[in-house]
């Protein structure tokens, strides 16, 4: 007996002990937005990716610098010779040579400005998906706020959906009330457990698609910690006009402008002949530690005399690439005008129209509280109650969606002003 005593207790301590860890690991891990945005500044593949593009692009720049500076080489050679009949001979050289760059119509200048050029384009190009995260990150996070509100709005129906259909089958078996009554409360009933059942599935989608922008791999039972209150401030127009000089897509197209510009001067500098001067220092001999040497300086000149049109083609295409460039910089601008116009558009409507779903929601609830005590006295038909409950439930949703409407609207119009993942810390 006390054996099976002590394996009946070591049964029940395991048991516990596995349920214990089970709760630990299986506990929802709960973010609100800032640790969201902290997360994915640091984690997210895309913007990583993206930085790494500045970090080639400046090291680009160092490489067409460097062709502005001298060019210096040192050289050591030993060599033995033996040949039959012949004695041993052995020689050594020791030398450095070098090369400097004087003037070629400024090409290479040219190719260095470039260079900088696009370490500013690769910045901007840097903030505009920072950008395009911050607002990718915040529909995620909205989504899986709304899923979590939707789950405890679905709970509600669905519990005033069973009482309704309690009390319908009461009055049926009574006899107060016709079958058609019945069958309609069981399929409201049906439908509300169905909405329940959607809203739980669609929070593991929502919980996916958060940890994916927060750059997680793996996903666990998360949660998320906000309200729905707007944040942007909407008593007055905003200066677009100001706010699209600063936006990233504005300032990246200006640089691929810029660069489109040099690359045609570059072009033209083809043209003009090439100098450079050289310069050398040898010392040779029989011995390890030569004593003979010899001094060489010199400058060269090189002109193209023939290349088969390589010049003009050249050019033709840097030209055609600047009339690209301006006209880019044309259509981003506009476009970035439209969408502002339109996401503040939006944003006016969407706060405006949560106003009006919750006025809305307010009257749908007291005409169902009221109905309902209508009907149970049977101062109200089947019919006209049901009415009432089914614009009560709708109500209730379409407020919600109001709702995230609104914070949806919000992050488009911050995404459209170009505001990065930083702008969450102001």
């Amino acid at each position: 007996m006390k054996k099976i005593f002590f394996i009946f207790y070591i049964c029940i301590v395991t048991i516990a002990f596995l349920a214990k860890v089970r709760n630990t690991y299986c506990q929802e891990e709960e973010l609100d937005w800032q640790a969201c945005v902290q997360e994915a500044a640091f984690h997210n593949p895309q913007l990583i990716a993206s930085s790494q593009v500045i970090a080639q692009n400046e090291a680009n720049q160092r490489i067409q610098e460097s062709a502005l500076l001298p060019l210096l080489n040192a050289q050591i050679q030993a060599t033995l010779e033996k040949a039959e009949s012949k004695e041993r001979s052995q020689h050594y050289s020791f030398g450095v040579s070098g090369t400097q760059l004087l003037f070629d119509g400024r090409k290479t200048m040219q190719q260095v400005l470039t260079a900088k050029e696009q370490v500013y384009a690769s910045k901007e190009a840097f903030r505009f998906i920072s950008a395009q995260l911050r607002y990718n990150l915040r529909k995620a996070f909205i989504d899986l706020l709304e899923a979590q509100q939707l789950i405890s709005v679905n709970e509600e129906i669905m519990k005033m959906r069973r009482d309704s259909l309690e009390l319908i089958t009461l009055r049926y078996e009574s006899g107060l009330e016709h079958r058609g009554a019945l069958l309609t409360a069981e399929a409201n009933a049906e439908n509300a457990r169905f909405s329940l059942h959607k809203a739980q599935r669609a929070l593991s989608v929502a919980q996916r698609k958060l940890a994916k922008e927060l750059g997680r791999t793996t996903v666990s039972a998360l949660r998320v910690k906000g309200d729905f209150r707007i944040s942007e401030l909407l008593e007055q127009e905003p200066d677009f006009a100001k706010i699209a000089q600063n936006h990233p897509s504005l300032r990246q197209a200006l640089a691929e402008k810029n660069i489109a510009s040099f690359n045609i001067k570059s072009a033209q500098a083809q043209y003009l002949p090439t100098i450079k001067a050289s310069y050398s220092a040898v010392k040779t001999g029989t011995h390890i530690f030569p004593d003979a040497g010899s001094l060489e300086a010199g400058v060269s000149l090189t002109i193209p005399v023939l290349e088969g049109g390589l010049r003009m083609a050249q050019l033709a295409q840097a030209q055609a690439g600047l009339r690209k460039a301006t006209q880019e910089l044309f259509s981003t601008t506009a476009s970035i005008y439209v969408s502002l116009e339109e996401s503040w558009q939006a944003l006016q409507d969407a706060v405006e129209n949560v106003e009006v779903k919750k006025k809305a929601l307010e009257a749908a609830e007291e005409r169902a509280q009221i109905a309902e005590a209508q009907y149970q006295i049977g101062f109200m038909s089947f019919d006209s109650w049901v009415i009432i409950q089914n614009d009560f439930v709708n109500a209730k949703r379409a407020y919600l969606q109001a709702q995230v409407d609104a914070l949806r609207a919000e992050a488009a119009w911050l995404l459209a002003k170009g505001e990065t993942i930083e702008y969450a810390y102001k």
